[in-house]
C-alpha cells in the first residue's frame, strides 16, 4: 500500500500510456513481419516449394507473435475503458475485417498442405495474402484516423454518439490522408517481412524479397515523409486549453479543447521527440540499404527501428490525446481523463511487471531454439509434419 500511495495518479496514466504504446510496438515487430510475409507470399514464391519455405520461415512462431495482438487490445480494456469502448464501436466493421483475416490466417496454415492439390494451396495462398496485407492496410487507416480526429461526441450521461450512418464506419475511414497512412503502414510491414525472409529463407525466395523489400522500403520513407508534410500544411491538430489537473477524475468531458493549426506545435514544446521520425525515416533508408547489400541480422534490426520510430512519433506528436474528437473535440479522449482507476492501474502494472519479463523471456527462448534458415531440403525432408 505504501507503494500505490507513492505513486500518483498521473504517473501511473503515463505509464499505462507507455506501456500501451509498448505493447502495439511490440505487436509490429513481431506480428508485423508475419502480416508481410503473408501480403509478399503470391510474389517471392513461385512452386510450392518456394512457398512452404516462406509460410515456414514464420511457421513456428507465428502463434505467439499474434498475442500481442491480444495483450494490446486487453490493455486498452482494462486501463482505458473509454477508448475500448469509443474504438471498438466506431471502428466496429474495420475491426470485423481485421479479425476476419486473423481467424482465416491460422485455418489457412494449417489446411493448406493438407491436399496435394494445386487449386487448393493456391486458394490458401492468397488467403494468408489477404490475411497480411488487409490488417497491415486497415492498421495504419486506423492511424490516419485517429489524427485527423474520430467523429464522435459524448452526451451528458456519456453515452457515446457517432455521425453519419453506419456504412460509414467503414466507408468514411477510406479518406486520403488516412489511405496514406494504410499505404505506410502496408509498405513498412512489407520492408519488415521482406527483411525476416533475407534473414530465414534462402535461394529464389531471398531474393526476390530483397528486390521487393527495398522498394517497399523507399514507398514506406516516401509516403512516411509525405504524411508529415500534410500533417504539418493540411492538418489541424488539438490541444486542451487553460490550466486542467492531470491528477483529476477520468470523465472524457473534463477538459476544454480546441482545434490548433497543426499537430506539429509539439515539436516546438518538445523538441527532443524529433528522434522518432528520425529513427522511422533513418530506419527505412538503411533497411533499404541493408537489402540492397545482402546483409541479413543488422537489417531486421533497422528495419524494427524504422517501425519503432514510426509508431512512437505518432504517439509522441499527439500527446496527450489519445482519441481526439472531430465533431466535437470537447469530447476528446486524453490520458488524463480516459483512464481506469488508480487502484486498477496499479493493480495491473503489478501484474504486468511479474508476467512481462516471464513472456519477454519465454518469446526469446522460442527465437533462440528456432533460430536458422529454412531450407529446401528442411521442406521437402518433412512434408507431412511442417506447413
Amino acid at each position: 500500500m505504501i507503494l500505490h500511495e507513492l505513486m500518483s495518479y498521473e504517473l501511473l496514466r503515463v505509464i499505462w500510456w507507455g506501456l500501451l504504446g509498448v505493447l502495439l510496438i511490440g505487436f509490429a515487430l513481431t506480428d508485423g513481419f508475419d502480416m508481410g510475409v503473408g501480403a509478399l507470399l503470391p510474389f517471392v514464391a513461385r512452386t510450392d516449394v518456394e512457398r512452404r519455405i516462406a509460410i515456414n520461415t514464420v511457421g513456428p512462431v507465428w502463434e505467439g507473435n499474434q498475442v500481442w495482438f491480444i495483450l494490446g487490445g486487453g490493455a486498452i480494456f482494462a486501463a482505458w475503458p473509454p477508448l475500448y469502448a469509443v474504438s471498438f464501436s466506431g471502428f466496429y466493421l474495420a475491426m470485423f475485417v481485421i479479425l476476419a483475416a486473423f481467424i482465416v490466417r491460422p485455418v489457412a496454415f494449417k489446411y493448406r498442405s493438407k491436399r496435394d492439390d494445386p487449386r487448393w494451396r493456391s486458394s490458401w495462398d492468397w488467403a494468408l495474402f489477404a490475411s497480411g496485407a488487409v490488417p497491415a492496410l486497415l492498421f495504419g487507416v486506423a492511424v490516419g484516423n485517429v489524427i485527423q480526429g474520430v467523429p464522435f461526441h459524448f452526451t451528458d450521461d456519456l453515452h457515446t454518439i457517432y455521425e453519419g450512418a453506419w456504412y460509414m464506419k467503414f466507408i468514411g475511414l477510406l479518406d486520403p490522408f488516412s489511405l496514406l497512412a494504410g499505404l505506410v503502414s502496408l509498405a513498412m510491414l512489407v520492408m519488415h517481412g521482406a527483411a525476416w525472409l533475407t534473414l530465414k529463407a534462402e535461394g529464389p525466395v531471398q531474393i526476390r524479397a530483397r528486390a521487393i523489400g527495398s522498394v517497399a522500403a523507399l514507398v514506406a520513407v516516401a509516403g512516411y515523409a509525405l504524411a508529415g508534410v500534410w500533417l504539418a500544411f493540411g492538418i489541424e491538430g488539438f490541444r486542451i486549453m487553460g490550466d486542467y489537473a492531470t491528477g483529476g477524475p477520468s470523465n472524457p468531458l473534463h477538459f476544454e479543447v480546441e482545434r490548433t493549426a497543426s499537430w506539429l506545435t509539439a515539436y516546438s514544446d518538445r523538441p527532443w521527440i524529433m528522434v522518432a521520425p528520425v529513427m522511422g525515416i533513418l530506419g527505412g533508408l538503411l533497411t533499404f540499404l541493408g537489402l540492397r547489400a545482402g546483409r541479413e541480422v543488422s537489417t531486421l534490426l533497422v528495419s524494427k527501428m524504422a517501425i519503432l520510430g514510426v509508431i512512437s512519433s505518432v504517439g509522441l506528436t499527439m500527446f496527450p490525446f489519445i482519441m481526439p474528437s472531430s465533431s466535437d473535440p470537447q469530447s476528446s479522449l486524453t490520458v488524463w481523463n480516459s483512464s481506469s482507476s488508480h487502484l486498477t492501474l496499479f493493480v495491473m502494472l503489478i501484474c504486468t511487471a511479474i508476467f512481462m519479463p516471464l513472456i519477454l523471456i519465454y518469446t526469446a527462448w522460442v527465437y533462440k531454439v528456432l533460430w536458422g534458415k529454412v531450407t529446401e531440403a528442411d521442406v521437402t525432408g518433412n512434408s507431412h509434419s511442417v506447413y
